[in-house]
């Protein structure tokens, strides 16, 4: 005697739940990158410090670190400037760099929770 089996896969609302875990892994991983570049950014009198933040485009799906001062563009860019021990022009391009697998796992993370 032969079973029968049928399966409804409902799959926007799968869809609709693993593009909100992806903004929240996104969010939790800029967050991460944001947190690395604070321990390298050349500090003066902290402005440029204090300007970085994390933020997701839900959407898109693109999530951004920057820091927002007339000179951060410079800083990170122009390897020649003198900081202070620790501090270090691509304070931003590095910890990114490094931490390109905590990004990627922060990502699934959400992801494969969403999914639960």
């Amino acid at each position: 005697m032969a079973q029968t089996f049928r399966l409804r896969f409902n799959g926007a609302p799968a869809a609709r739940a693993m593009r909100e875990g992806a903004a929240r892994g996104l969010l939790l991983a800029a967050e991460h990158v944001l947190q690395q570049s604070q321990e390298l950014v050349p500090l003066d009198e902290s402005p440029l410090l204090q300007s970085g933040t994390a933020s997701v485009d839900a959407p898109s799906l693109t999530a951004a670190v920057s820091y927002d001062t007339p000179y951060a563009v410079k800083q990170h860019e122009n390897l020649a400037y003198r900081h202070a021990p620790g501090r270090t022009a691509k304070y931003l391009e590095r910890p990114l760099n490094a931490s390109r697998s905590d990004v990627l796992a922060l990502i699934a993370a959400q992801m494969r929770r969403a999914l639960r």
